[in-house]
């Protein structure tokens, strides 16, 4: 395979927390489960209440209490002292230190039950007799728990039962709500500065006017000049559209209100409409501030086009955003910042002056931004002596931000996997082919014939675009499997390429083809080996044909769409003429890397044995197997002189 280097990664260029505020996100939410975890906690704290009501009125074991008549006959013998009444309860003190315990008739006193017995007055007169009414709490609880209890039960159980749909209904109040998340400029953990984001010198150049008015308004609008109200950032992904937003933020010391633009959206209608006048109306009140809506393609797509109809809820929330934007007071002090990588796609109306009139393109980064990029992200990393971050920028042309900070991530997980406490060169050179390739699979062994082949096949490619004038230089070449390759031939330009000539296309073209060339002049037969890179050079020769007007045949003229999609704008005669055209560049590349390959059979004899014996070949390895068989090697200058 010749893998060719194009722009991925992620938004971000540098690891952030996200410990952030949640900002208009009102109602109830409920912590607990589902009905079965409310059932069984009603069910605990009904058998807790029991138990606590058994506690107060069981006494635990007790004497069986004395009869009435055995109470009258200990009076009539006398060895009862003194009786103590608790309510219908008696306390019998024994004159042998000993008590005892009855209860008397609820319905008459206790003189008149001990007179039924047949104990006279005199006997009586002989005990000390106390009676102590009843009151305080136990009284009073003893008393209505039998009532309170079940109510209380009743009581609980509808509050738990009722917890989740409590919450639903408080959760539909605040569906209009925002969802932004705040990041307070006192927060010293969330806050970035644009000493924080390398390279992108125009971009932050850019930025500072807005800086500035958010610092300092009353110097803008004493000369009657009014700050842009929105600002555009445009890049491909991981570029670090977001982190220039939070910078702005970061150098202002404002609040910065951040929100996705699909966070706008729901299935209800309007719910986006009123979440983006509640988030506009939280900026306001502390402004000044910065709103940033990234991905804002997800809303803000042209309209009209018939998709949802007349009341579809993204086009209503489209016209709310508009509303809004052209609604500012000029003494507001709100910037709208927004970031997408699809321009292309938005509504003229967002891209008017008075609404997102300032657009800051954020280019990939060139050498010396990755050099500052990869500085940034290696301050907290611990290097060894022989690392060199000046090589690991060359290496990486067309590498973004993002892609930077994953290479430099996984070049510190590499050391620390090998128990090492120091990163180096070595790991930051595997960590480019890994964020490139994918990681190897060295479980995937190839049979002694596959090798061999594999062998053949990565020569093939890299003598192809050692001989060929506008191929970039090769700078390695391994038959180790890495993704989904079983083997792969990285070529890197000297330099950065803004744009790229047809000659360099041609030799890329004839370059991808030379491992399919190298395995048909070796073996006489074709395997599935070439796949991909037949794939990469149609859709390459096409592009030449109809996007950039690289055929003589049909001239400068650019088509657009695929009649297989059935959305082209041009005739079935030209169609046929462009796919005529294809074919041609392709079998003339064909014809190229056969030619380099015959008149050059014993170098590539030589580096496919040389592959087969180490299995990965590094540039002045393979540039000594090409000046052993009278093949000069690439040089930056001459590179230059080429372009």
């Amino acid at each position: 395979m010749a893998p060719k280097k194009k722009p991925a990664g992620s938004e971000k260029s540098g690891p952030k927390k996200t410990d952030k505020k949640q900002v208009g996100k009102g109602g109830f939410l409920p912590g607990g489960g589902g009905f079965m975890a409310n059932l069984i906690s009603t069910v605990l704290i009904l058998i807790i209440l029991t138990s606590g009501y058994s506690l107060i009125t069981n006494q635990g074991d007790k004497e069986e209490p004395v009869s009435l008549s055995q109470v009258a006959a200990d009076v009539r013998a006398g060895v009862i002292s003194s009786i103590h009444i608790e309510g219908n309860g008696l306390v019998l003190a024994y004159a042998d230190g000993t008590e005892r315990e009855a209860m008397k008739d609820p319905e008459a006193s206790l003189p008149e039950t001990l007179a039924a017995y047949g104990v006279t007055p005199e006997q009586l007169t002989a005990v000390n007799v106390t009676v102590e009414s009843e009151s305080g709490f136990k009284y009073w609880f003893l008393s209505l728990a039998p009532i309170l209890l079940p109510i209380l039960f009743l009581g609980v159980l509808f509050w738990f039962l009722t917890r989740q749909v409590r919450g639903s209904g408080m959760q539909a109040f605040s569906f209009g709500q925002s969802k932004a998340r705040m990041i307070d400029p006192a927060d010293t953990s969330q806050r970035v500065l644009f000493s924080d984001v390398a390279g992108a010198k125009e971009a932050k150049e850019e930025l500072l006017e807005i800086v500035d008015f958010l610092k300092n308004p009353k110097k803008f609008l004493d000369i009657g000049a009014r700050i842009p109200k929105g600002i555009l950032l445009m890049g491909a992904p991981g570029t670090g559209k977001t982190l220039l937003a939070r910078a702005v933020a970061g150098e202002a010391g404002v609040p910065f209100f951040s929100i996705s633009g699909s966070e706008f959206v729901e299935m209800f209608v309007g719910v986006g409409a009123s979440r983006v006048r509640d988030l506009f109306l939280l900026a306001k009140k502390t402004s000044p501030s910065i709103i940033f809506i990234d991905e804002i393609d997800a809303v803000g797509r042209v309209r009209g086009t018939g998709v949802g109809g007349g009341n579809d809820e993204r086009e209503q929330t489209l016209n709310q955003i508009l509303v809004e934007m052209d609604g500012f007071d000029p003494t507001e002090k709100v910037i709208v910042m927004a970031a997408t990588n699809r321009p292309d796609v938005l509504d003229p109306a967002l891209l008017r002056p008075g609404r997102f009139d300032r657009r800051v393109t954020i280019d990939l980064p060139d050498r010396k931004d990755r050099l500052e990029i990869l500085t940034v992200h290696a301050r907290k990393k611990p290097f060894g002596p022989d690392v060199n971050l000046e090589v690991i920028a060359e290496r990486t042309p067309g590498f973004s931000g993002a892609e930077l900070y994953s290479l430099m991530n996984e070049g510190a997980i590499l050391a620390a996997r090998e128990n090492r406490k120091e990163i180096t060169q070595y790991d930051l050179v595997r960590s480019i082919e890994k964020v490139m390739l994918g990681p190897e699979r060295k479980s995937h062994l190839l049979g002694k014939k596959e090798k061999r082949l594999t062998a053949y096949h990565e020569a093939g490619h890299a003598l192809v675009g050692s001989v060929l004038e506008h191929s970039d230089p090769i700078h390695k070449i391994s038959i180790i499997s890495r993704g989904r390759a079983a083997g792969y031939t990285l070529k890197l330009p000297f330099d950065d390429k803004r744009m790229h000539s047809r000659k360099t296309f041609l030799d890329d073209i004839a370059t991808t083809l030379g491992g399919y060339v190298a395995e048909e002049m070796i073996y006489g037969d074709l395997t599935t080996g070439p796949s991909n890179d037949l794939a990469v050079i149609a859709a390459l020769a096409r592009d030449m044909v109809s996007r950039y007007g690289m055929s003589d045949v049909l001239g400068p003229v650019a088509y657009a769409g695929d009649r297989a999609y059935g959305d082209a704008t041009y005739s079935q005669d030209i169609a046929a003429k462009i796919d005529a055209e294809v074919a041609r560049i392709i079998d003339e590349g064909k014809t190229r890397a056969r030619q380099v390959l015959e008149e050059n059979r014993k170098a590539l004899d030589a580096i496919a044995d040389r592959l087969t014996e180490v299995e990965t070949l590094e540039r002045e390895e393979f540039e000594t197997i090409l000046i052993a068989n009278g093949i000069t090697p690439k040089k930056k200058e001459e590179e230059d002189v080429s372009i």
